[in-house]
């Protein structure tokens, strides 16, 4: 758990109800974490960086939801950043999911909720 190639994949959140999948883009290389959400005016589902405890909007165009997982899966904290801010980095948080503004709350991923990552 927790090793993966730059692609394609799905996020399953396992909240409280049936399991939400959501399309997902895997950056696990240095190059694809440090382009990350640069220069898009949308994400289509979510982006995972990994590995990453911390995360910035600095040159980003849109408002962003931002959730750190611990080495588990579990959702150690979620919160919406502006653009040009720089989060905290969150020493526990050994991967970051990043999807547009609002977007977390409507899967029902919040603080403790475990997700799975499936790679295609």
């Amino acid at each position: 758990m927790g090793r993966w190639r730059d692609g394609r994949g799905e996020l399953v959140v396992h909240g409280d109800t049936a399991p939400t999948t959501v399309p997902l883009e895997i950056a696990a290389s240095y190059r694809a974490r440090t382009k990350g959400l640069l220069g898009r005016d949308r994400v289509d589902g979510a982006l995972l960086l990994s590995p990453a405890n911390s995360v910035h909007t600095f040159r980003m165009r849109i408002p962003i939801d931002v959730a750190y997982l611990g080495r588990d899966l579990t959702v150690l904290a979620v919160r919406t950043m502006r653009p040009g801010r720089l989060g905290l980095p969150r020493p526990r948080a050994r991967h970051v999911v990043e999807a547009e503004a609002g977007a977390m709350a409507g899967w029902g991923l919040r603080t403790g909720v475990r997700v799975e990552i499936v790679e295609r």
